[in-house]
């Protein structure tokens, strides 16, 4: 156990524990992770029921209270004991980066083979025995928390008592391919809602396509930006706030009539660098990778869709969508890139397995965002008619964010879980 402090509405503990790197060989080395306890004031001894919290990604870190969104937890707190778990390779759990991954590109992949959900979902197993002995705990996953969820009741639905998920049933059965196929057409649909608002706006971003096309403007890391990159500003449109922040950030691109601004330019790579989470760059297409190899499916993909082409009329951007030339121009990725190649062409186990699941005893609510850009409303429907006993909220009110922006969301769930909505 380490550091506790109070602020606010919360009271924190730090807790780590030494893992086996490879969970089917334990004797192979160990690492660490750490998960943060958040527990309301005055309730530090009560006995309450565990919510373990499963981030969104893969490759970022949990929530801060107070310093990250997060406005599920304050409902939360009302009746659970929250562990926020930093996944392993993310935050303060053995962290993954140009810095710390072995040198040797084969050295990283075989290492970044141990750091899917599966593996995470080990970590789990082996915390709430360290924390709440023999009892389950309710678990609580966004987006690729979700994910992780859905793995959780594959490998040890034991260890739940209970599953809320956001955004995140996975399919069980499309390839990255199938995936991806269904990808472009919510992000072709989501450019089509903010143009809708800011119409205005797709002759600034093919204003800015052509300058890069001809100028060379660097980003404050040095290298040059790309037209791909700036279509990466789509990353974001799947989350509500994001059209109005991205507006507000192409309203000042230029400077000058062909200069773009510093201003711009500091925007750009605060949403296109990965130097904050590398991990997500280097294992995102490997959580869609359900017994196969992902060998770069987004960049073969997006091949079939010529209207994502970086001169297409009209102007689209990407969106959750990781290339190749990512590890050639982001200063983060580079050292990486023999490295991703070699974790992309991996053939990757299964994560699901469809029999349990179909057997499965453990109450699951989850939410179905009706036009997420990240998760395919379709697919997790299939999934949601293969787990028995699921309760699926299937809404348009919020987008995929809605757990962090809005604490009506874990309410519904909570309900809809007690058979209350």
């Amino acid at each position: 156990m380490g550091n506790s402090f109070v602020r606010a509405g919360y009271a924190c503990t730090d807790h780590f524990l030494d893992v086996p790197l490879d969970h089917d060989h334990p004797a192979g080395g160990a690492i660490r992770i750490y998960a943060r306890e958040v527990v309301a004031p005055g309730r530090r001894d009560a006995d309450l029921p565990w919510l373990l919290y499963l981030q969104g990604g893969p490759g970022n870190k949990s929530p801060r209270p107070g310093a990250m969104p997060a406005a599920w937890l304050a409902r939360a707190l009302k009746e659970y004991r929250v562990l926020l778990l930093d996944q392993r390779g993310t935050g303060r759990s053995t962290p993954l980066n140009r810095q710390t991954l072995p040198a040797d590109p084969k050295a990283a992949a075989e290492l970044l083979r141990h750091f899917r959900a599966d593996s995470i979902v080990r970590d789990a197993e082996l915390l709430r025995r360290h924390l709440a002995g023999d009892r389950p705990w309710s678990v609580l996953g966004q987006s690729f928390g979700g994910f992780c969820t859905v793995t959780y009741l594959s490998i040890a639905p034991e260890g739940l008592s209970e599953a809320f998920i956001t955004g995140g049933l996975p399919s069980l059965t499309a390839t990255p391919d199938d995936w991806y196929r269904a990808a472009y057409r919510r992000i072709a649909a989501a450019n089509e809602r903010y143009f809708a608002r800011y119409p205005g706006d797709q002759d600034v971003a093919r204003r800015i396509a052509a300058h890069l096309d001809r100028a060379d403007e660097r980003l404050p890391g040095g290298e040059r930006l790309t037209v791909r990159r700036f279509q990466g500003l789509g990353i974001g449109l799947g989350h509500s706030a994001q059209f109005d922040n991205l507006h507000y950030l192409l309203e000042e691109a230029f400077i000058a009539e062909d200069r773009l601004s510093d201003t711009f330019l500091h925007g750009v790579n605060a949403l296109v660098s990965f130097a904050a989470q590398p991990l997500y760059a280097l294992i995102h297409e490997s959580s869609l990778s359900n017994g196969t190899a992902s060998n770069w499916s987004a960049a073969r993909v997006v091949e079939e869709f010529p209207e994502f082409a970086p001169q297409a009329e009209p102007f689209r951007f990407l969106g959750e969508t990781i290339f190749p030339s990512f590890f050639e121009e982001d200063p983060a990725l580079v050292p990486l890139r023999e490295c991703a190649d070699l974790v992309a062409a991996h053939e990757w186990p299964a994560l699901y397995d469809p029999e349990r699941l179909a057997s499965t005893t453990v109450p699951v609510a989850a939410a179905v965002y009706y036009d997420d850009m990240y998760v395919d409303r379709e697919m997790s429907m299939a999934t949601a008619a293969a787990i028995p006993g699921i309760r699926t909220w299937v809404t348009s009110e919020y987008a995929h964010n809605g757990l962090s922006a809005d604490a009506n969301v874990l309410d519904r769930l909570i309900a809809l879980r007690r058979g209350e909505a």
